[in-house]
């Protein structure tokens, strides 16, 4: 009888320690507590360096060439979590772009990402997994849930031919919100 309690008692202990690496290793990966903690940012849109220029007393429209232009801009839709806000595609006076993301709301989460994506942006449930499925270029982690937020575009990207963007749980592959963008 000794024997057969401590073979239970193995058993139990076995199935407490499994349960316990289970249970943590879940933590781990889905970080449930991601979804309570919000991450606010408050980026100013960046200004590109220009040559300096000698003042004039009447700046004229050529001074205009160097404020920054907002050359394509969409609008959020939620996907797997409710996410509201815009984007934009902002030219600054040296030539670069850099997408901008402007009263972002949505909710945190583990390994969420920026994706410019060919893929079309599409209301409800067709629309959530689509954006890693063609050609798509991942800008950068989400630098927070709420916000203004800027990421630069790389020289080498013709962001015409992403039109969708997309805040992406990678680890999920899902997308929580998704903008199409149009041409100013």
């Amino acid at each position: 009888m000794a024997v057969e309690w401590s073979r239970k008692r193995k058993r139990w202990a076995g199935l407490v320690a499994a349960v316990v690496m289970a249970v943590a290793a879940g933590l781990v990966w889905f970080k449930p507590w991601a979804l309570w903690v919000d991450e606010t940012v408050h980026e100013a849109l960046p200004s590109a360096s220009t040559p300096a220029a000698a003042p004039t007393a009447n700046p004229g429209p050529s001074a205009s060439a160097t404020a920054p232009v907002t050359v394509a801009r969409g609008a959020f839709i939620s996907h797997e979590h409710t996410t509201t806000g815009t984007v934009k595609i902002v030219r600054l006076a040296d030539g670069t772009h850099t997408l901008r993301l402007e009263g972002l709301d949505t909710s945190n989460g583990p390994d969420l990402h920026v994706l410019l994506s060919d893929a079309p942006v599409k209301e409800g449930t067709a629309g959530w997994r689509v954006f890693d499925d063609g050609r798509y270029v991942d800008l950068a982690k989400l630098k927070g849930n709420k916000g203004d937020q800027n990421y630069p575009l790389p020289a080498d990207v013709d962001w015409s031919k992403y039109p969708g963007v997309s805040i992406w749980c990678d680890r999920f592959d899902v997308s929580f919100g998704a903008a199409a963008l149009t041409r100013v």
